[in-house]
């Protein structure tokens, strides 16, 4: 048994280099593709500005690759306490509780940023399914899908609770209305519209069904751990 898993262990150390690197070369690449709109935010951020970094989108994406050695840095931190402490999946784990915060909180905050009229114009509200998909624009509905995708992705590897489809509909369906709730409240002139909740479900659906592998075996994991033997009675 321990010759089986020991011949186990490379392939799988070889597939998490893998996919390390070819997370890290689209990071790369997304990088220099947007590198000019990117360095057009670099001076107000770098000087620490709120207009010109905080409140531009460029700004924020920006912002969100720069923090990402950090973000590995924390992975590691908890990691290395878990394991210290004995814990299993130490790094399972701690990548999804960074990378849901890392990958969600942006997006959010550029959700969330107010418009021209905010604050004077009413809330405007959308609640005609696919009325406002033509609107969007191919940018607009990529940029909808990415939303919630890293909680759809993440969620189910942290949480046992979250491993299944429907769970994760209905997790990134509920964020979504927040967030559309959350813009006519503050009557942040956007428009809270329906399909901008379906959409953003839709990423974490597919973002859920990417990652299925992995929080699939970590929700079955528990299952499959040999059960205690009954004491003898008397």
């Amino acid at each position: 048994m321990n010759h089986n898993a020991s011949l186990s262990a490379p392939p799988r150390r070889t597939r998490g280099i893998v996919l390390l690197s070819l997370a890290v070369l689209g990071v790369v690449s997304a990088a220099f593709v947007m590198r000019r709109p990117l360095m057009m935010s670099a001076p107000m951020c770098m000087a620490g500005r709120w207009h010109g970094c905080f409140d531009t989108f460029n700004g924020v994406l920006l912002i969100t690759l720069v923090a990402l050695p950090l973000a590995a840095l924390v992975v590691w931190a908890l990691a290395r306490r878990r394991r210290a402490a004995g814990v299993t999946s130490a790094w399972r784990m701690s990548l999804a509780e960074v990378g849901m915060v890392h990958g969600t909180v942006p997006f959010v905050w550029m959700t969330m940023m107010p418009g021209a009229g905010a604050g004077t114009v009413t809330g405007r509200v959308s609640l005609v399914p696919l009325r406002d998909l033509l609107t969007m624009g191919p940018a607009g509905i990529v940029g909808n899908l990415l939303i919630f995708a890293a909680l759809g992705f993440f969620a189910p590897m942290r949480f046992a609770a979250s491993a299944s489809v429907p769970r994760i509909l209905a997790l990134g369906a509920g964020c979504s209305v927040l967030v559309e709730t959350a813009q006519y409240v503050l009557r942040l002139d956007r428009v809270s519209s329906v399909d901008d909740v379906l959409v953003n479900a839709t990423g974490a659906v597919l973002a859920a069904l990417a990652s299925r592998r992995w929080w699939r075996t970590a929700a079955e994991a528990p299952s499959t751990q040999p059960r205690p033997a009954p004491a003898p009675a008397g």
